[in-house]
């Protein structure tokens, strides 16, 4: 099934200068980009983003660091868009991470690793709405789509 993922630069990739071949990766997967943008993130809308760690003693320290630099978000879309890009950024912990896996060639750190991927289709419907408005979202087919799938796949 087609789906739509949200997936944010974090600040250590645009200081790194690692966004070029990050966004690379997803597209030569196949993903194409509906929604890009370069944003500089508030604390209002990192506390709603996080409001599932708002407890944790390391709130704080996520915020700040996610506030470091401007990020950029996209919205990815593809196959199993949601599984397909978290496959490609592999776990959290980009000590663990296996080679090939975007955390695992870019990132030695839990916090510090690359991106954000959404975790459902669910969270990706929210994360989507909560960092694009509608007009910034996309509708188009992607040349290439005839040629990435088999018809009975989509």
């Amino acid at each position: 099934m087609i789906e739509r993922t949200l997936v944010i630069l974090k600040p250590c990739t645009v200081q790194r200068a690692l966004c070029g071949e990050i966004l690379h990766r997803f597209e030569r997967k196949g993903l194409w980009f509906v929604g890009i943008k370069m944003v500089w993130l508030t604390d209002e809308i990192l506390d709603e983003h996080y409001a599932h760690l708002s407890s944790k003693p390391f709130f704080q320290r996520v915020k700040d660091s996610m506030k470091m630099s401007p990020v950029i978000v996209c919205c990815l879309e593809g196959v199993d868009a949601i599984h397909t890009v978290r496959t490609l950024a592999g776990p959290t912990n980009g000590r663990v991470a296996a080679p090939g896996t975007i955390r695992g060639d870019y990132s030695m750190s839990y916090q510090e690793n690359i991106v954000h991927a959404s975790d459902s289709p669910e969270t990706a419907v929210d994360e989507i709405k909560r960092f694009f408005k509608p007009e910034e979202i996309f509708d188009y087919k992607q040349v290439s789509f005839d040629y990435l799938y088999a018809n009975d796949e989509t």
